[in-house]
């Protein structure tokens, strides 16, 4: 059964830094594309970040870009999301997500595999 398993949320300060992991047990993990997405309460999901199966190409949204670092780690398997400058606009619930297809199926929310999620909060 394939699991992506998200931790490192929490409550922070806005100007304060979160480091998000995404644990995969989709394999090979290195030929997927995989990236996270937000939902904060009352609104419907959005495109956060997403990276390439070889890291070599990262995509931002426009809210995040210069703040937010997408990177992975192939060998171990895992994701990251590593937040800076956050803002009370930020708090939502962060998924992460993988497509075995492309980079461009997955920014647009076509994704074969999701996380349960892992609630970021930023206070004011």
């Amino acid at each position: 059964q394939v699991q992506l398993v998200e931790s490192g949320g929490g409550l922070v300060q806005a100007g304060g830094s979160l480091r998000l992991s995404c644990a995969a047990s989709v394999r090979p993990f290195s030929q997927y594309a995989m990236g996270w997405f937000r939902q904060a309460p009352g609104k419907g999901r959005e495109f956060v970040a997403a990276i390439s199966w070889s890291g070599a190409n990262t995509y931002y949204a426009d809210s995040v870009k210069g703040r937010f670092t997408i990177s992975r780690d192939n060998a171990k398997n895992t994701g990251y999301l590593q937040m800076n400058k956050l803002k009370p606009e930020d708090t939502a619930v962060y998924y992460c997500a993988a497509d075995g297809r492309s980079t461009s199926r997955l920014r647009i929310g076509e994704c074969d595999y999701w996380g349960q999620g892992t609630q970021v909060t930023v206070s004011s």
